[in-house]
């Protein structure tokens, strides 16, 4: 990830029901273009009836953000999936 790098999707990840879309490291150029400022830029939200289906909205919720060169982990909540805990939080 570029440190001032335009991030895009938040509305249309956002759209997605019980998702929520928590910024860290964003800030607003002087266009009001939302760039990264560094480190943990998002952390995604999503809430679902079974942790599968939680999981699996955030990270279609992912899918919908853009951000050149953003890295994210692919194993939040995969363990999970025994426990009654219906949150997801990727970060």
């Amino acid at each position: 990830m570029t440190t001032g790098g335009t991030v895009t999707g938040i509305e249309a990840a956002e759209e997605l029901d019980d998702v929520h879309v928590l910024h860290a490291g964003t800030g607003t150029t002087e266009h009001g273009e939302l760039v990264a400022t560094g480190g943990r830029v998002l952390s995604i939200v999503a809430l679902g009836p079974t942790v599968e289906e939680a999981r699996a909205r955030a990270y279609e919720a992912v899918e919908r953000i853009s951000l050149e060169g953003a890295q994210y982990r692919t194993d939040i909540a995969r363990t999970s999936s025994e426990t009654k805990d219906t949150s997801v939080i990727l970060s």
